[in-house]
């Protein structure tokens, strides 16, 4: 593997999928079994509802009546399957409008007596159907790994600097908690730098494992990183605080398609060497406490 001047992420494309960290999977059919044993309540219970039900207004109002957090976002998956696949399961799952969705979108629910028939038709457990929730099962878990990974090697390398931020999952840092005169102060980030004395910021951060973005998805992620870089580098600014980084920690194997890698490295070269771009592998080489502290 080449080593790269750390001042330029342009500079690994050559050798790009070296510079990746995999996050293992799972085989298919292996995961059948355990996905049965997990959703078959979840089919269960979706079919008692349905069967209670006179209307699929009525089954979604039963389905957000159901108690517990995650027995009711695996019935909504399966409700957007059956019933309303327009619907965003991240609508769905919001049990306190759910009278407002039926008024709003009920009439272009599949009619019950369709979702009936059609559920009856499949096996039980429909492992067809246990696959696709499964699939929903660890996501997220990427980028747990890869900040909790980044976390232990960052306390490893500078163990006079403090990092804050969830680790694995937990509440993003807003930015008006860190600067309380902050304009945007809802803006999250994944992780804060301090220096030694534990209270003068360093550098912001945002972490993400890309496991197969690309098309109009990059644009999204790499405007989202612009427009960030833009608000913070202007209140540095107008604050005096000039030194401030930012660190865009990015892994995954997303970052080999399209045009990814180099929209980053655009990111990477702006501001005069105040904002870079990195994977896992190349923190030894990026991240160093010259560039952070000068």
């Amino acid at each position: 593997m080449s080593s790269p001047s750390p001042a330029s992420f342009a500079a690994y494309k050559p050798d790009a999928a070296n510079w990746i960290t995999l996050a293992t999977g799972e085989y298919y059919p292996d995961i059948l079994q355990d996905a049965r044993v997990l959703y078959s309540p979840v089919l269960e219970l979706f079919e008692q509802l349905l069967k209670a039900s006179e209307s699929s207004g009525r089954l979604f109002l039963q389905i957000a009546a159901v108690p517990s957090g995650w027995m009711r976002i695996q019935l909504c998956r399966v409700f957007k399957r059956y019933v309303s696949p327009a619907t965003p399961v991240e609508l769905l799952k919001k049990k306190s409008q759910a009278a407002d969705i039926v008024a709003q979108s009920g009439s272009n629910f599949r009619p019950i007596q369709e979702v009936q028939a059609a559920f009856m038709l499949r096996p039980k457990p429909d492992e067809v159907l246990c696959a696709l929730l499964w699939e929903y099962k660890d996501r997220g878990t990427k980028g747990y790994d890869l900040t909790e990974r980044f976390f232990d090697l960052f306390q490893a390398r500078f163990p006079t600097l403090s990092i804050a931020g969830p680790k694995r999952s937990g509440r993003d840092v807003l930015l008006g908690n860190i600067f309380p005169d902050y304009p945007k102060p809802d803006r999250p980030v994944d992780f804060i730098i301090y220096d030694t004395d534990g209270q003068t910021v360093l550098a912001i951060g945002l972490a993400r494992y890309d496991s197969d973005r690309g098309g109009s998805q990059e644009g999204d992620r790499t405007g989202g990183y612009r427009d960030c870089v833009a608000e913070v580098r202007a209140y540095a600014v107008q604050r005096g605080l000039t030194k401030l980084k930012l660190v865009f920690l990015n892994d995954g194997p997303g970052l080999l398609l399209g045009l990814m890698w180099d929209r980053y490295a655009g990111i990477d070269e702006s501001y005069s060497g105040l904002v870079r771009v990195m994977t896992l592998r190349m923190v030894p080489e990026r991240l160093t406490y010259d560039w952070l502290t000068s």
